[in-house]
């Protein structure tokens, strides 16, 4: 007897419940089980379409299965290109870096190798990390307070969030956080930096590096200065340490450049990028890296697959069609209706309500706000089919990053959506503020 036909059987959530480990998370935040995708939607198996403001963490910046690159994808699967090739020679690594080489990097003035280290982020920071410290024969690096770079060891100790730190069960160290620049108003975080390097009484080692995102994703949307870009790669120069920048979620245009460092006119030591590398949720990541500093020996950083040949397809059709659509140009349109839209509707609620962005990655501020208050703002915008995540301290910032390629009618309604929960949400919390009284939205939600 063959197989039965189980295409209109519903999935039900007790097979996950049961079967799959307890650390799942974003099915927590979000529970229903999604079958299909396409454009700026998500897709239930019920049918019941939702706006999709998350884009798996900045992984699928040219919409879920983006017509141009699936098909080229498609296209050399039916051919019997190469999918598993390790590190060795291929048509289709050849042809993404001949490709970024020549329209991404050149143009940009920009000279680097690229070195594949693995298919997730955390691999190219890994990477990073070994070049950096066999480079300058120094293990201590620098990292910014706030930021996010990975759940692998050395990535993690770079990473601030206490409760993923808290879970690795060992001691994460070689590594001194400074604070970011928008923590302390009163406090130059270029002169403090300085200071404790140049201090031989400092009690800090000299660092290899100093590794930071120019916006911080999960920390909360937190923006450096063009200025600040260009002092911190001077303090490197002066300091003799690798300037390190994480563009893994804000890299392929996210920010309304390729790289959101461009807006410095700085040029990093070594650049590690994955997420919309991979063009439609393909996973892949890079480290770009100074020749001068490519000091790895042959298999001192490996992976078993570093070398997925339809990351590299989609990769490469992911640029074709960035540069033929002018996805980049369009995101700073997009990015200026977003930013014109908060700045209308936001101080209407409450004139206190802050929110920051660049591009198409924006982030809504409730910290002064009760506890639980971006919780139910995004249980709202659930319930009223748009995806959101939350980033910042105590989850505080409503996160908002929607595709490249996401339409105006489409960005539009998902504002709405946003703007009538934040509406409903922070007018209670306000009303609960001026009366003492503990407000409807101190609910827990996941």
């Amino acid at each position: 007897m063959g197989l039965e036909n189980t295409n209109d059987v519903l999935m039900e959530t007790t097979v996950f419940e049961e079967f799959e480990s307890n650390v799942r998370s974003y099915c927590r935040k979000y529970p229903v089980i999604f079958s299909k995708a396409k454009g700026s939607l998500l897709i239930d198996q019920n049918g019941i379409e939702y706006i999709d403001f998350l884009c798996g963490a900045g992984s699928c910046n040219y919409g879920h299965n983006n017509d141009y690159i699936k098909e080229k994808v498609i296209e050399y699967l039916q051919s019997d290109g190469l999918v598993h090739g390790l590190d060795m020679y291929s048509i289709a690594k050849g042809e993404f870096i001949q490709f970024m080489q020549k329209n991404i990097l050149q143009p940009r003035g920009l000279n680097y190798k690229v070195l594949f280290p693995g298919p997730t982020g955390t691999n190219a920071v890994e990477a990073a990390l070994k070049i950096a410290r066999k480079a300058k024969g120094r293990s201590n690096v620098l990292a910014l307070m706030g930021g996010f770079h990975g759940m692998t060891l050395g990535a993690l100790a770079l990473t601030t969030e206490r409760s993923a730190r808290e879970a690795c069960g060992v001691a994460l160290g070689n590594v001194t956080h400074v604070p970011h620049p928008t923590m302390m108003k009163n406090l130059d975080t270029i002169e403090y930096i300085d200071m404790i390097l140049s201090d031989d009484h400092s009690g800090v080692d000299k660092p290899a590096a100093i590794i930071l995102e120019s916006v911080q994703g999960e920390g909360g949307i937190n923006i450096v200065s063009d200025q600040w870009l260009r002092d911190i790669r001077a303090l490197c120069d002066k300091h003799d340490m690798l300037l390190i920048l994480d563009e893994i979620q804000t890299g392929c245009g996210r920010t309304g450049a390729f790289f959101s460092f461009e807006r410095g006119g700085i040029v990093p030591d070594i650049v590690v990028m994955a997420k919309s590398l991979g063009g439609i949720g393909m996973p892949c990541s890079i480290a770009l890296v100074k020749p001068e500093y490519d000091v790895l020996a042959p298999g001192e950083h490996n992976g078993t697959f570093r070398g997925f040949q339809l990351s590299f397809v989609a990769g490469k059709a992911a640029l074709e069609f960035m540069l033929r659509e002018h996805v980049i140009e369009e995101t700073v349109r997009k990015g200026k209706i977003v930013q014109d839209y908060l700045a209308a509707n936001l101080p209407l609620i409450d004139p206190d309500l802050n929110f920051r962005g660049l591009g198409l990655m924006w982030g809504i501020d409730c910290g002064a706000y009760p506890a639980g208050t971006a919780q139910q703002i995004r249980h709202l915008c659930f319930e009223n089919r748009l995806i959101i995540e939350l980033s910042g301290r105590e989850d505080s910032v409503v996160k908002l990053m929607p595709a490249l390629t996401t339409d105006d009618a489409t960005l539009m309604q998902g504002l709405e959506i946003v703007r009538n929960a934040v509406t409903q949400v922070i007018t209670a919390a306000v009303a609960s503020q001026a009366t003492g009284e503990e407000p409807d939205n101190n609910k827990s939600f996941a």
